[in-house]
């Protein structure tokens, strides 16, 4: 009956694992992204008070950086998204990690679960594991489930049922970690096109500006150095977008690395303790009273 129970909670773990939940919110959010930064694009910079004569066509305000950002041309919008883009996923990515956690402090709980083993109670650290919820608590129990049902299965040698166990942990490892790295490919990608994005802007506003002046046919000092100032913003946001995600990117896959080490410190714990406790028919080892 244990192992029947055990069985129904993995195949119910892998279709909740399969859930296309984080490729829709991605799927959501980037379209929803650009079109809010389109808006204020067109509605917030290209606000015709922030022009000379009232008009987005003529120069911007002095000193008016709505005006001049407007002035960058069409791709502001796309690298205002891709920066809007990375805090959003940076903030999912904080709240699925938070959640992943658990409720209690990690290294405690590792902590918790070695002392129950020492113990040699099996149902109390798997209770805490139930009190601890998240990514690290259900492969912890997947682990103690088959812990437990190791101990009742007397046809197997100690070596074959500490593999067990540990394939068990490695599997249930490995249905955890798709939802931790999810959505992190997006913020990788932010920080490897944002500054190329901002280039491309950067040199056909460059483009833009020498071929103006070379049609007014007598050099003008103050349009030049307005036209590369608004080509200039193009390489500031692609700058700032790139920087963005690369911090976010490093620290949530430290983030990530500290889980996978406390899983596999836990992990550790119940295989050597139950290497310990048992022996080789898989009876556990009793102390000899004089």
């Amino acid at each position: 009956m244990e192992k029947k129970t055990a069985v129904v909670s993995k195949d119910a773990n892998v279709e909740a694992k399969t859930n296309p939940g984080g490729s829709l919110f991605a799927t959501i959010v980037i379209p929803v992204a650009v079109l809010i930064c389109v808006l204020i694009y067109m509605f917030v910079l290209g606000n015709p008070a922030n022009f000379e004569g009232g008009s987005n066509e003529n120069h911007p305000l002095p000193g008016n950086y709505l005006g001049i950002v407007y002035k960058g041309g069409w791709v502001v919008p796309i690298l205002m998204a891709l920066v809007l883009m990375v805090f959003i996923f940076a903030i999912e990515r904080v709240l699925t990690i938070s959640k992943a956690k658990g409720t209690k402090n990690v290294a405690g709980f590792v902590r918790t679960i070695s002392s129950r083993l020492n113990q040699r109670d099996i149902n109390g650290a798997i209770a805490a594991c139930d009190a601890q919820k998240g990514s690290v608590g259900n492969v912890v129990k997947a682990g103690l489930l088959k812990y437990k049902e190791m101990q009742n299965e007397p046809e197997l040698l100690k070596a074959e049922k500490v593999a067990a166990i540990q394939k068990e942990i490695e599997e249930s490892t490995s249905l955890e970690l798709p939802m931790l790295e999810k959505n992190l490919v997006v913020i990788s990608t932010i920080a490897s096109i944002s500054t190329l994005v901002g280039l491309i802007g950067t040199v056909l506003g460059m483009i833009k500006a020498f071929s103006a002046l070379a049609a007014a046919g007598t050099p003008d000092a103050t349009a030049l150095s307005n036209g590369i100032s608004e080509a200039l913003i193009n390489t500031a946001l692609g700058i700032t977008g790139s920087a963005l995600a690369i911090i976010a990117y490093n620290y949530f896959t430290s983030k990530i690395d500290e889980l996978t080490y406390s899983i596999d410190e836990a992990g550790f714990s119940i295989i050597s303790t139950f290497a310990a406790q048992h022996d080789t028919t898989g009876e556990p080892v009793r102390r000899q009273t004089v």
